[in-house]
């Protein structure tokens, strides 16, 4: 019982430096390639404070690193939104949440919507563009049945032009035509327009 105590324990250590060099390398990925696409692994191995060979260990080559590092941010995104109450906020407070959260998602994640970025990889579980939109539909949906959204348009429409909407947004703050702040505020006051909302997010009031 001994012996299998003291290996059992360096066995521990070494998973937890390992995930600890793995969540590192991937912070890092996250920072550098969300400021300059074509960054370097060794630029990636610099900022997380590792060796090349480090990363080159977790992630045999630039492609894999970054498929990992959309996985993580697809998993993120999942968990901001089930954060969200999204099923459970008044209409307008989950709207409003679900906005906020993709903001965060943007702030933390800029590569996804770098028009320069290529071979971006697809996740292969919790991808948003299957996750959100329904998501959101059942939110709308939701606010129709209890009347704080206009019912006379589609559920499953409003969801897919909510999304642009951001989207949109986003991409005039990527080209510095509107602040964050500004961003933000107009798309959520845009987003309730169209849903029809006869009420504001609590927040806003």
């Amino acid at each position: 019982m001994v012996d299998s105590l003291d290996t059992a324990t360096p066995a521990r250590r070494r998973r937890s430096d390992a995930r600890r060099s793995v969540d590192a390398i991937l912070n890092a990925a996250r920072v550098v390639i969300g400021e300059r696409s074509d960054a370097s692994m060794e630029e990636i191995a610099t900022t997380a404070g590792v060796t090349r060979q480090t990363v080159y260990a977790h992630f045999p080559s630039r492609d894999a690193l970054i498929a990992a590092l959309i996985e993580a941010a697809a998993a993120e995104y999942a968990a901001l939104l089930d954060a969200a109450g999204l099923d459970t906020a008044p209409p307008a407070d989950a709207l409003a949440q679900f906005l906020d959260a993709g903001w965060r998602f943007i702030r933390r994640y800029p590569l996804l919507l770098d028009p320069t970025a290529t071979g971006i990889p697809r996740p292969t579980s919790n991808d948003p563009h299957d996750v959100v939109p329904p998501r959101l539909e059942r939110l709308i949906q939701r606010g129709q049945r209890m009347g704080d959204f206009d019912g006379s348009l589609h559920a499953a429409w409003l969801a897919a032009a909510v999304i642009g909407l951001q989207h949109a947004a986003a991409a005039e703050v990527a080209d510095g035509r509107l602040t964050a702040r500004e961003a933000a505020a107009l798309c959520l006051e845009s987003t309730l327009r169209l849903c029809g909302s006869s009420a504001r997010p609590t927040a806003s009031r």
